[in-house]
């Protein structure tokens, strides 16, 4: 067999230049994303991911080639999911080659799968694979049986914390985050959380204006920074204990008063000592760091619709922006103009 081949040695100083194997400027390849789904498994796990990337191409569409290549894939070509509706799917496959993203749904149906050896092998598979290796909701259930977050931060719905957290010590499970990130591991909270890991996945893939886009398209917040927690104020005091909530009520219809001890104790009907006594053991708060929370959530309502800083800080109570700035980086690490720019886009 004969090679032929040009001698750089004897061709030196000749107006001869040599073709590169690859072109300078390579054309940009499709993320390939496999979304797994399971019977009965949340059906927004797997739409509302899917629907992100679906429509960043949309948006994308006319400037280049599609942006994300999207499959529902199971071990059965049809799954039911917990909404009564039918998803069809391509096949698992452990020896086909893997894509960029591989995306884990959770729901009631998880249960089931955690002893079905060949789901957990699959998932382990990709995990070697992939790029990305993500779970939504209590998917993150699947992951750590196969093994792939023993010493990792991860994140699963609130409502199953203490369940996964004995049944996988290993793991590091936050509590709160919306979603966590520890290398190519990506794990999320329940049901639209999933929506916010993708669009997280969408600005590293291709920028925050394109992810920015895509919220607005589906009229979601712009992008809730993944350490935000899974409930809102009056939601997280009421998961303590609502014996409360009609003072909580009251507080939110009164933002701009001032809400000492002493107005909220007569409120509540209860002298000083034993409404602060109550409230500390039914909420696990203070009464002040209680109005503190309220005050954040209505102030973060209030900025995600437009409002300046300083409007905020006043209808809500905190006497000067400046005090606001400290409650928002204290319980949420960022300050109310990053919020705002955050959901508001500016």
């Amino acid at each position: 067999m004969v090679t032929s081949y040009l001698d750089t040695h004897t061709m030196a100083g000749k107006d001869l230049a040599r073709m590169p194997n690859t072109p300078r400027i390579l054309p940009r390849m499709a993320h390939h994303v496999e979304i797994l789904i399971f019977p009965d498994c949340q059906m927004l796990d797997a739409t509302g991911p899917a629907q992100v990337f679906a429509s960043a191409n949309d948006i994308n569409a006319g400037r280049s080639k599609r942006l994300y290549e999207i499959a529902l894939v199971a071990e059965d070509p049809e799954v039911m999911c917990s909404a009564g509706m039918v998803l069809k799917c391509r096949p698992m496959s452990v020896t086909s080659g893997a894509p960029d993203t591989a995306i884990v749904a959770g729901g009631r149906g998880v249960n089931a799968v955690l002893a079905r050896p060949a789901t957990i092998e699959w998932i382990a598979d990709r995990a070697a694979r992939v790029r990305r290796m993500a779970s939504v909701c209590s998917g993150a259930f699947l992951l750590a049986e196969a093994g792939l977050l023993d010493g990792r931060r991860a994140a699963t719905h609130w409502n199953r914390y203490d369940e996964f957290v004995a049944r996988f010590p290993a793991v590091k499970l936050e509590r709160d985050p919306i979603f966590v990130r520890d290398g190519h591991y990506w794990t999320s909270a329940g049901v639209t959380a999933g929506i916010d890991l993708a669009l997280a996945m969408v600005e590293e893939d291709h920028g925050r204006k394109l992810a920015l886009a895509v919220a607005r398209e589906l009229v979601v917040f712009l992008k809730r920074p993944g350490g935000q927690s899974q409930f809102s104020a009056p939601l997280a005091l009421q998961q303590r204990d609502d014996s409360f909530s009609d003072l909580h009520a009251w507080i939110a219809d009164n933002l701009s008063r001032p809400l000492n001890l002493e107005t909220l104790a007569e409120r509540a009907g209860m002298s000083l000592r034993s409404f602060a006594r109550h409230y500390r053991a039914r909420t696990g708060l203070t009464p002040a760091t209680g109005v503190e929370l309220i005050r954040l959530e209505h102030a973060k309502s209030r900025l995600e619709g437009g409002a300046s800083v300083e409007s905020a800080s006043r209808i809500c109570g905190f006497g000067s922006s400046e005090t606001m700035r400290r409650v928002f980086l204290r319980h949420l690490g960022v300050g109310p103009k990053d919020w705002r720019t955050r959901f508001h886009g500016s």
